[in-house]
């Protein structure tokens, strides 16, 4: 809001803005069920513009938006939590400007004569070496000048020195220009002088990634930026449009006719996020929406068509059923540039036939894409990965978790890939052997940061005792984050976990453990000889998945006992400890205790984790989660992998932290 009230005042002084041939109105997909802001041509009236935005409604807070069907963090200081919602909603409490006026510091336009001559009283000093010398010497306050602060500035003490000084340099020097009486021309503005790089930083701060509901206007801050200059209107349509999220097909509709219209503005667009969607906030049926031809696959092969430059685009399952086969390849073969591809949860019979209609053999040797989910596309088949795999050769992302990936297909990934992230839970067609064999000897799965091999232990085991004794030991000391979840294990394994735990930030435990063999992770054993255990080094762990514990496994009188070092002090920097559902309702009922041992209990969807209370201590560093590899996410234990770097919130939110495995 501070920045929005400066730029409106830099407007008042750029009354001679030119508009840009042609011109460019501002995106209609930021505002629904309004019309369209003026254009540049019409800067030149912003004096009154400016005093018109300040009664318009104001920006959403970011920590009281969501969107329809999503989970999102909370910003706030503490640590996992979420809002979960099923309809938009967000408050509006405050005002676009603050237009207060602000306290008056005394300065020499407002101190009469005699003041200002008990404030300059000063007397010359000449040099030690030569009393005499009128030549070198220096000028210094009075011998009775007791402070800037105890000057009497009108009969009070004045608060702050910078107007004495002020005062006090005129006698020394030249009188500073009053800044009111400098006129500064248009297009000459401190800020607009500013890199390109840097300008555009500023206004990204005021781009809202997760939308409001969707008969609400958003970044209303940036709207009023188009009205400033003729260089905050160019460096704001960059941050306008290069990332676009739709909420619903009317505002897609909006957007596709707008860069229909203005062509050059669709060279802008870099991602098209629909994880906000939700086919239901206009029509309340699937037959009305059709009736509107708002988003369908003709006009989103249109809109493809219209983003020569787009390098992310992100669906979810609300759409499949307009992935049509045309727009598939456009996204795998038309777009040079296309580097992430997001289709999670996609499983319509529509989409399936689609995606196996384009996998022919006349596809180039290499795609450019290098951040792949299908994360729970459960129908399609094992043929779509074996022919789309071998062709990602700089793959970094792959998340294929509850498809049918074979071990073929994933051996198939070229050695010229570098995964850093690699989610593989739940496909019931690879083999423990396989995932093994490529863990350890494929040359792509050297620098793994994120991995999850989760498996529902209920309905199926990808591990057991003897593969954990020899996966462990080849996983690479890069990892951050691993999933064991639904693997058998043994007490033995605890031993070969410890030194991972030594640069993991995330682990998730397996099964047949019990809340004993888990400690040893945090403490030494009793057993160990004095040497060995004065050199043992802590663990650097902040999420602990153990939700494999189930009944009598998870012992919370040991849990709460002094023995375990889980719920201590010194157990830090763990934060989060996820526990099974039933545990979990087991541990609510003893929240008093859990507050103080300095926990507490958050839960989102069908999860539930015991959460440390941030530190009173205010020497103790703030950690907010936040991490390159989480790619924009904050709070720990996801479990599906974000292609895009962004705030998490709807449908993906929901996939990530508040859905069962």
């Amino acid at each position: 809001m501070v920045i929005l009230h400066h730029l409106n005042t830099f407007a008042a002084m750029d009354n001679n803005i030119q508009a840009p041939s042609p011109p460019i109105t501002p995106p209609a997909h930021q505002e629904c069920l309004s019309p369209a802001l003026p254009s540049p041509s019409e800067c030149n009236n912003n004096n009154k513009t400016m005093g018109e935005a300040q009664t318009r409604q104001p920006s959403p807070d970011r920590a009281s938006r969501s969107s329809f069907s999503s989970i999102r963090e909370n910003e706030n200081t503490l640590t996992q939590t979420f809002t979960h919602s099923k309809v938009s909603h967000f408050d509006v409490d405050e005002e676009v400007v603050d237009d207060r006026t602000p306290e008056v510091t005394p300065g020499p336009s407002t101190l009469n004569k005699a003041d200002t001559f008990s404030m300059i009283q000063t007397q010359f000093r000449p040099p030690l070496t030569q009393p005499n010398s009128r030549l070198r010497g220096y000028v210094a306050p009075a011998d009775s000048f007791q402070g800037w602060k105890g000057i009497q500035v009108r009969g009070k003490l004045a608060s702050r020195s910078f107007g004495d000084l002020t005062i006090l340099n005129n006698v020394w020097g030249s009188p500073a220009k009053d800044p009111r009486n400098v006129k500064i021309r248009p297009g000459e503005a401190p800020i607009e002088r500013l890199p390109a790089e840097l300008l555009t930083a500023i206004i990204g701060l005021l781009f809202l990634d997760v939308p409001p509901n969707g008969v609400t206007r958003r970044n209303i801050d940036l709207m009023s930026l188009l009205l400033t200059s003729k260089t905050l209107h160019l460096a704001t349509l960059s941050t306008l449009y290069s990332q676009i999220t739709i909420p619903h097909s009317r505002i897609f509709h909006k957007f596709l006719t707008h860069i229909a219209e203005h062509q050059t503005l669709g060279t802008i667009v870099r991602r098209l996020d629909f994880c906000h969607f939700n086919p239901s906030q206009l029509f309340s049926t699937a037959a009305e929406r059709s009736q509107a031809r708002n988003l369908t696959s003709e006009t989103l092969l249109r809109c493809l068509e219209l983003t020569p430059n787009l390098q992310e685009f992100l669906v979810q399952e609300h759409i499949d059923q307009d992935l049509s086969a045309d727009v598939l390849r456009k996204l795998f073969l038309g777009l040079e540039r296309m580097e992430a591809l997001d289709f999670c949860g996609c499983t319509s019979t529509f989409f399936k036939d689609s995606f196996t209609a384009i996998v022919t053999a006349d596809w180039p040797a290499q795609l450019s894409i290098r951040r792949l989910s299908l994360h729970k596309c459960l129908t399609l088949p094992s043929t779509v990965f074996e022919a789309i795999l071998p062709r990602l050769t700089r793959l970094t992302h792959l998340d294929v978790a509850g498809t049918r990936i074979t071990d073929a297909a994933l051996m198939s990934i070229p050695h010229s890939a570098r995964i850093t992230h690699l989610n593989i839970a739940k496909c019931k067609l690879l083999s423990a052997r396989g995932v093994i064999d490529f863990l350890s000897n494929h040359p792509a799965a050297q620098g793994l940061v994120y991995l999850s091999l989760a498996t529902d232990a209920r309905s199926h085991q990808l591990f057991d005792v003897q593969d954990l004794s020899e996966l462990i030991p080849i996983l690479p000391a890069t990892l951050k984050s691993l999933s064991l979840k639904g693997s058998k294990m043994d007490p033995s394994h605890i031993d070969l976990l410890r030194p991972l735990t030594k640069h993991l930030e995330e682990l998730a435990i397996g099964r047949s453990l019990f809340l004993e063999d888990v400690n040893r992770l945090f403490v030494p054993d009793e057993t160990d000889d004095i040497e060995k255990q004065l050199e043992w080094v802590p663990h650097t762990l902040k999420f602990l998945d153990l939700s494999d514990l189930w009944g009598n496994e998870l012992d919370l009188v040991y849990l709460f006992n002094s023995r375990c070092a889980i719920m201590k002090p010194f157990s830090a920097p763990l934060e989060v400890v996820e526990l099974a559902e039933d545990v979990f309702r087991r541990v609510v009922k003893s929240s008093a205790t859990l507050q103080r041992m300095g926990w507490r209990t958050s839960e989102v969807g069908s999860r539930g984790w015991m959460v440390r209370q941030k530190s009173q201590d205010p020497s103790v560093p703030h950690d907010d989660g936040s991490r390159g590899w989480k790619m924009g996410a904050e709070a720990w234990g996801m479990r599906k992998i974000p292609v895009a770097r962004a705030e998490v919130g709807g449908m993906y939110g929901s996939f990530m932290f508040g859905r069962k495995l």
